[in-house]
């Protein structure tokens, strides 16, 4: 039975910046078989984009409730999307 497939768009705010979330987001999605990207936003936040099965991106969610450990989250804004199947990998987009 295959899992149910999604699309995650998320915003973190906070002291996200600096304190190396992207690259512990991006490992972890990695880990988890997701795929997206995640970046720095010019208003101090971290955004990202996961696609893949439900009870993974459920698992980065919840990282991303708590982030690394310097990292301190004030809320995360998760919007599901229709799935599109568009990424190939996870990265870190500039």
């Amino acid at each position: 039975m295959n899992a149910k497939k999604i699309r995650v768009h998320v915003l973190i705010s906070g002291d996200v910046q600096g304190v190396f979330f992207r690259h512990h987001t991006r490992e972890l999605a990695k880990q988890l078989g997701l795929t997206g990207w995640v970046r720095n936003t010019e208003d101090d936040k971290v955004e990202a984009i996961f696609e893949g099965d439900k009870d993974k991106i459920k698992k980065i969610l919840e990282f991303c409730k708590k982030g690394p450990t310097l990292a301190r989250v004030n809320n995360v804004k998760a919007e599901e999307e229709k799935f599109k199947g568009e990424f190939k990998d996870f990265e870190i987009i500039y």
